[in-house]
């Protein structure tokens, strides 16, 4: 049985991957991620996911402003981003969010700079990818006040089925990766068990936290299998029941249309038989 899937949070344009890019996608398609959402996530490498998205069958990009990089948000760099906004390849705006953990920019910049860039995904349409980190409350709150919903996803939630709760009450999709392998992770694989199949995402977050039994070293999207593995058995299912939800769950929210041969991707109509299994 093969399945597919798509990796819909990484970071293969960092130079982690400069050395065996090439070798690193292929790896993928040959465990059966196909497609990839690549993460600019700041000024700096917006142009460079770009690039790489153009020449790289089934990349397409989400863009915006970290929050630990939200001090460089200014009218030019929110120029820059609007006319990035119309690129074809441009699926998403982020990862914009808040992040206290670091205490690099004030949460009073974060906050405005995050609001801001919520204002630009309601204007252009688009998903929204969060990060939040020892955030959540203010977050929330933000999300909340907004009276039109949003469309997107919790990227690397790790939280426990309360705080699932929350975001899913938003409509969000909440992205899963390598910690939900990790021994340690309790609340977030209780939550798991339960959280509605039809807003979970897969995800890796390469190069950083790769799943067991890859911990500690670099992440890639090959690694993907050991998170659909551990869902499936967290939820006692089959991997191609998570495969074929998941895999939908991202065509749809990052207005993919289906997979094609050598993982080329397009924006035209969902097809809901992608992601089944070879008999």
């Amino acid at each position: 049985m093969s399945v597919t899937l798509v990796d819909t949070h990484c970071h293969l344009d960092l130079p982690a991957f400069d050395a065996d890019r090439e070798a690193v996608l292929e790896r993928a398609r040959q465990a059966g991620v196909v497609a990839f959402v690549l993460i600019g996530y700041s000024p700096a490498s917006w142009d460079r996911a770009l690039a790489l998205a153009e020449r790289t069958p089934g990349l397409v990009v989400a863009l915006g402003v970290h929050p630990n990089e939200a001090d460089a948000f200014d009218s030019a760099v929110e120029h820059r981003l609007r006319q990035l906004l119309r690129h074809p390849l441009v699926r998403a705006v982020g990862e914009i969010g808040l992040d206290y953990h670091w205490k690099t920019v004030d949460p009073a910049i974060q906050q405005r700079v995050f609001r801001r860039q919520l204002e630009l995904a309601q204007e252009y349409d688009l998903p929204i990818v969060l990060h939040q980190r020892e955030a959540h409350d203010d977050l929330l709150t933000i999300l909340n006040a907004y009276q039109r919903s949003f469309r997107g996803v919790m990227h690397c939630f790790t939280g426990d089925r309360e705080l699932a709760c929350r975001f899913l009450e938003l409509g969000l999709h909440l992205g899963i990766g390598g910690v939900v392998t990790y021994r340690n992770a309790e609340p977030l694989r209780h939550a798991v068990q339960d959280m509605p199949l039809e807003l979970m995402l897969l995800e890796t977050d390469a190069p950083y936290l790769a799943p067991s039994p890859h911990r500690g070293k670099r992440n890639e999207p090959a690694f993907l299998p050991f998170v659909l593995a551990t869902i499936a058995h967290l939820r006692s299912v089959s991997e191609a029941e998570i495969a074929v939800q998941t895999t939908r769950n991202a065509l749809q929210l990052f207005r993919l249309s289906a997979i094609g041969a050598g993982g080329s991707i397009g924006s035209g109509s969902i097809e809901t038989s992608v992601g089944e299994p070879d008999e």
